[in-house]
């Protein structure tokens, strides 16, 4: 599958296990079947917008933050959205964890 759908299914789960919600929950919210929603996740399947708008009412995300810092194939070698993808992958307290070690790291540098 093409690395859009690779991006855009590891978004959807990041938001589903930062919100805590099973594959199956999202697929009840959203009116989809679970294992459409585990193939979306692996990007195994492209989906319509509307099932993905579906998804992202089912995990209270608007499709702009789905589609967020998406580039074209030139950036893949992009640290900052490496790093962006790395972080957005993580829990909301992991990411805070990573924040706090990225300002304390700065601060070390500066002195």
């Amino acid at each position: 599958m093409s690395d859009i759908a690779k991006i855009i299914g590891q978004r959807i789960r990041n938001y589903r296990t930062e919100k805590n919600l099973s594959q199956e929950k999202v697929a009840e919210l959203s009116g989809l079947h679970p294992t459409y929603i585990g193939q979306l996740e692996r990007g195994e399947k492209n989906c319509t917008l509307e099932s993905l708008w579906s998804v992202a009412k089912a995990l209270e995300v608007s499709l702009s933050q789905i589609f967020e810092k998406i580039e074209d194939e030139d950036s893949t070698d992009s640290i900052p959205l490496k790093c962006y993808e790395f972080i957005a992958s993580k829990t909301k307290a992991e990411q805070e964890q990573l924040y706090r070690v990225l300002l304390e790291m700065d601060k070390y540098k500066n002195k």
